[in-house]
């Protein structure tokens, strides 16, 4: 992990965030408002900020693409969970492929100054 002075503040938001995905993966979908497949761009966002927030906390790169591999494996499994564990809810490739997109933008803040603002938030709010 990166040089928190809260680091088990920044981890387990993380934390609880895959568990907020896991949750809303496998209850019952809520009706949203917006043309047919805009749920897409929850689904991108969700594990862009995902990936985005392993990026911030994690230091190296390696660690970062263990965290955004572990998210592909996540929205697959979702996917699958959805089609074969629950009656409400359809397992959709097009969702798997959002999960996926919306990870491949998350890792690519690695390679900018964007890797280290949690850190210098971190660092802003104090001791």
């Amino acid at each position: 992990m990166r040089d928190f002075r809260r680091p088990r503040l920044w981890l387990g938001l993380w934390v609880l965030g895959w568990g907020l995905c896991i949750a809303l993966s496998l209850l019952p979908a809520m009706p949203l408002p917006g043309p047919e497949g805009s749920d897409k761009v929850g689904h991108f966002l969700a594990y862009f900020t995902l990936t985005a927030w392993a990026v911030a906390i994690f230091r190296t790169r390696g660690a970062h693409l263990l965290a955004a591999l572990s998210l592909v494996a996540l929205g697959v499994a979702m996917e699958l969970a959805q089609a074969t564990l629950t009656t409400v809810r359809l397992g959709d490739l097009r969702d798997a492929l959002a999960n996926t997109a919306g990870v491949a933008v998350g890792l690519s803040l690695s390679f900018t100054p964007a890797a280290t603002l949690l850190l210098r938030l971190d660092r802003r709010l104090g001791p």
